[in-house]
């Protein structure tokens, strides 16, 4: 596969900073809420965000320094002079809204009247939350880490988490946040946004504790499927043992799979029936369809 390599020293910044949020995405979105020392509100997008604890908990983004003038942004003159920030998720219901937040208007402009937002009251800081945000959490600024001094240099701004707020309708009976209920959007290269509900969300089961055997476990012949793609194999190879020989000669004996070992193409066939289990979720089968095809045609 032909790679283009690029050398970031060797490029324009302004380059530079669309291939990595192309390569880096999609990104969660930091919905951030600050005032300036005399009161006035501001709120701002920044995907340069995530949470990096638990215990204690802790969110960082980060405010860049514009590439096209070097200046920084309205949020980190607040928090330098503040030291708080409400964070609010932004969901797909909200996402527009949001875009017109992100306009650069004058320090003194209440972006949550010019995007038609609700403040509402914070408990422990004095920022204000995005009433239509389905998560809202309140911070104390721990610390600002600054990257550089050009354009395009980030701020890391590392928020310790007091209270979280989250709309009763987006969690479930188990007590979770449901990804399809909460609906969030993420952000993406340039003008690119995802919404990470229905069927953009995948499960993927993997027992971290549970040994697999892992690819190089694998008969060569699963390994280079003509069939299966590397995400199909990986399902093979997540299974902590492969069947044993009684289990075959069982499966063998099956209608369906015995039809198909009368066929010229039987291998393949073997495959493409297995690719359908996956799909399925049997996955045990798969691995059986598989170990079946290796031992009657593999050379």
């Amino acid at each position: 596969m032909k790679t283009r390599t690029i050398d970031p020293k060797q490029l324009p910044v302004k380059d530079l900073h669309q291939y990595i949020l192309g390569a880096v995405s999609p990104r969660p979105i930091a919905f951030a809420s600050t005032l300036d020392r005399e009161g006035n509100p501001n709120l701002a997008p920044y995907s340069f965000f995530n949470a990096f604890s638990s215990n204690p908990p802790v969110l960082v983004f980060s405010s860049n320094r514009k590439v096209k003038d070097n200046q920084t942004k309205d949020t980190l003159h607040n928090i330098r002079e503040t030291g708080e920030v409400v964070i609010n998720a932004v969901n797909f219901a909200m996402m527009r809204q949001m875009a017109l937040a992100s306009i650069e208007y004058p320090a003194h402009i209440d972006e949550f009247i010019k995007a038609g937002f609700t403040p509402l009251a914070s408990d422990l800081v004095k920022p204000f939350r995005v009433a239509e945000s389905p998560a809202q959490m309140e911070c104390k600024v721990k610390d600002i880490i600054t990257l550089g001094d050009e354009g395009g240099a980030g701020h890391l701004i590392i928020c310790d988490v007091l209270r979280i707020h989250i709309h009763e309708d987006v969690i479930d009976e188990q007590n979770r946040i449901d990804p399809h209920r909460i609906d969030l959007v993420g952000r993406m290269g340039r003008a690119y946004y995802v919404r990470a509900s229905g069927p953009a969300i995948h499960t993927v089961f993997q027992p971290v504790t549970d040994m697999a055997i892992g690819f190089d476990q694998l008969p060569a012949s699963i390994r280079q499927s003509p069939i299966l793609t590397g995400n199909e194999i990986a399902e093979i190879a997540a299974l902590t043992e492969l069947p044993v020989t009684a289990s075959l000669e069982l499966l063998s004996l099956d209608l369906e799979v015995s039809k198909l070992l009368e066929q010229e193409e039987g291998y393949s066939a073997l495959h493409q029936m297995a690719r359908n289990a996956i799909t399925a979720g049997s996955i045990d089968r798969a691995a059986g369809l598989l170990m079946l095809a290796d031992s009657l045609y593999a050379q």
